[in-house]
């Protein structure tokens, strides 16, 4: 997928929570590509404004929080 693909894809700026009953995060932009394809996204935690870097595939198959 190319970087400009990615960028449309990442819902940045919503609201998701790492399944059904984690801690909520923030979506960030997406970072860099990773060898197998996937892509890295900055995340922001919503409790404690952390932020870190979640893999796209794992995050797209997160709820959005309730």
């Amino acid at each position: 997928m190319s970087a400009v693909a990615v960028q449309q894809t990442v819902p940045v700026g919503k609201i998701k929570c790492f399944g059904p009953f984690g801690p909520k995060y923030e979506v960030g932009p997406a970072l860099r590509q990773l060898d197998d394809g996937d892509w890295m996204v900055e995340i922001t935690m919503v409790d404690s404004g952390e932020k870190s870097e979640y893999r796209l595939s794992r995050l797209t198959n997160d709820p959005e929080a309730c």
